[in-house]
């Protein structure tokens, strides 16, 4: 796997997650949206640590400046 995810999408998806878990632990949403969130968050710091993103490769984008 080729690394897709710049440093800085990178920053950008975990506090994303990291937005999501304070909103649920917050009870500010509940049910099934916030699974369905807490699903995406944890894909969010997957791939964030990663470093790869497989909807990235379906879509041809490559935000790692690195070669």
């Amino acid at each position: 796997m080729k690394k897709n995810v710049g440093s800085t999408d990178k920053w950008i998806r975990v506090i994303i997650a990291l937005i999501i878990v304070a909103l649920y632990f917050g009870n500010v949403i509940t049910g099934t949206l916030a699974i369905v969130l807490l699903v995406v968050a944890g894909i969010f710091i997957l791939t964030g640590f990663v470093g790869f993103c497989g909807l990235y490769t379906l879509l041809g984008i490559n935000t790692c400046t690195k070669k």
